[in-house]
C-alpha cells in the first residue's frame, strides 16, 4: 500500500443539479476490504435522476460521492481478503444483500431487507466494504474494456427482468430505447424472440436494429402510441410488453396494448407517490399479468459479467462518448437532451 497516492479526486453530489469535484484522502482498506482503482465508470439513467432530484430515497443522501456502474483494478487488499489480489481486474455491483433474510433465502436478494448500496464510481479510487467484496465483486478478463465491463450492472438488471418474461414464440414489444430498453432488445433477440422497439428517437431506433430488433416503431404520445403500436404488432395486442422508460404514460400504454392473457413487465421505475390509471375490467377479464421488476441479484450479475466476457454482445454501441471526471455533469445533461445513450467516465 505504500505506492498509493495520499489524495484523489471524487465527484460529490451536493443537491439538485449541484456537484463538486473534491480532493479527498485515498482510504486504506481495513480487514476484508478492497481498494479499487477506478478505470471506468458509465453514466446511467439512475445517476441522471439522482443528479436532477438531488438524492435517492434508497441509495444515497447528499453531500456524498455518487455514480455506481464501475470497473477497475484492485489497488490494495485488507487483511483476511480471499480471492482477490493487487492488480486483479474486477467489476463491482452497486448493491450487496445480507444473504440471511427471508427474501435472500428465497433467492430474491434484490428485495433484501438490508440491501446496501455502493456509490462513488465517479472518482479515482473506491473502497469496497466486506459485504461487497464477498458478494458483489467479480473477476473480469484484462482484455475486456473496463467501460464495457461496467455495463455488467445494467445488464444484470435486464437479466433479472428476463426472469419475469414468459417464454414463447410470440413477438415482444419493448417501450423505450434507452440503455435498459436496448439491452432488453439485445437479450430477447439473442433468445430468438421477435422484438419490436418503440421510441421517438430515430437514432435510438437505429441502435435497436443493430442489436437485433426485428422492427421499430416511432411513437409520439397517448393515444397516438396505442394506435401506432397496434398497427405495428397486432390489433389484438402483443403477448409480452416490456416497459423501460419509467414514464407513467408508458405504463398506461403498456397495459393498453398487451393482448388478453398477456404479460406486462414494468421495469422503468416511476417517482415515489406516482399513480397510474388502468382499465380494471381489461386487467380482470383479460387475465393480464402485470409484474413490477426491480434491480438485480448476485446470480444475474454473475450472468452479466460472463455474458460480456464471453464475447462482444454489441453493447459498446451504448457508450457514445468518453469524458473525464470534470465533465460528468456535461455527460448527464447530454443524456437528458437525448444526445447520447451513455458516456464512459475515465478518471
Amino acid at each position: 500500500m505504500s505506492g498509493l497516492p495520499t489524495t484523489q479526486r471524487v465527484l460529490y453530489l451536493l443537491g439538485p443539479e449541484r456537484v463538486e469535484l473534491r480532493s479527498v484522502a485515498v482510504p486504506r482498506p481495513g480487514p476484508e476490504e478492497v481498494l479499487l482503482r477506478v478505470e471506468a465508470a458509465t453514466t446511467c439513467g439512475t445517476d441522471f435522476k439522482v443528479w436532477r432530484r438531488g438524492g435517492h430515497p434508497r441509495m444515497l443522501t447528499p453531500p456524498c460521492p455518487f455514480g455506481h456502474e464501475v470497473a477497475g483494478v484492485v489497488a490494495a487488499v485488507g487483511a483476511g481478503v480471499v480471492g482477490f489480489a493487487e492488480g486483479d481486474p474486477v467489476v463491482v455491483a452497486n448493491s450487496a444483500p445480507c444473504g440471511e433474510c427471508p427474501a435472500c433465502r428465497a433467492g430474491r436478494e434484490n428485495l433484501c431487507r438490508d440491501l446496501r448500496y455502493l456509490n462513488g464510481a465517479y472518482g479515482e479510487y473506491l473502497l469496497l466494504p466486506p459485504r461487497f467484496v464477498a458478494r458483489s465483486t467479480r473477476h473480469r478478463p484484462a482484455s475486456l474494456d473496463p467501460a464495457v465491463a461496467a455495463l455488467a450492472e445494467p445488464l444484470a438488471c435486464v437479466r433479472h427482468g428476463l426472469s419475469a418474461c414468459p417464454d414463447g414464440p410470440e413477438p415482444v414489444l419493448v417501450l423505450g430505447g434507452g440503455p435498459i430498453g436496448q439491452m432488453f432488445v439485445g437479450e430477447l433477440a439473442r433468445d430468438g424472440r421477435r422484438v419490436v422497439l418503440a421510441d421517438p428517437s430515430e437514432r435510438r431506433r437505429d441502435v435497436a436494429r443493430a442489436l437485433g430488433a426485428a422492427s421499430v416503431v416511432e411513437v409520439a404520445g397517448i393515444p397516438d402510441d396505442v394506435r401506432r403500436l397496434a398497427d405495428a404488432t397486432s390489433p389484438e395486442g402483443v403477448a409480452l410488453v416490456v416497459e423501460a422508460t419509467g414514464v407513467p404514460a408508458a405504463w398506461e400504454t403498456a397495459m393498453a396494448v398487451v393482448a388478453p392473457g398477456g404479460t406486462v413487465v414494468l421495469f422503468g421505475g416511476c417517482p415515489p407517490g406516482t399513480t397510474v390509471r388502468c382499465d380494471a375490467a381489461r386487467v380482470h377479464y383479460g387475465e393480464l399479468t402485470v409484474k413490477g421488476v426491480y434491480h438485480h441479484r448476485p446470480a444475474t450479475f454473475a450472468e452479466a459479467v460472463e455474458r460480456l466476457a464471453d464475447g462482444d454482445p454489441g453493447y459498446g454501441l451504448l457508450i457514445e462518448e468518453e469524458r473525464p471526471l470534470e465533465q460528468v455533469e456535461l455527460a448527464l445533461r447530454r443524456m437528458a437532451a437525448r444526445e447520447i445513450l451513455k458516456a464512459a467516465i475515465r478518471p
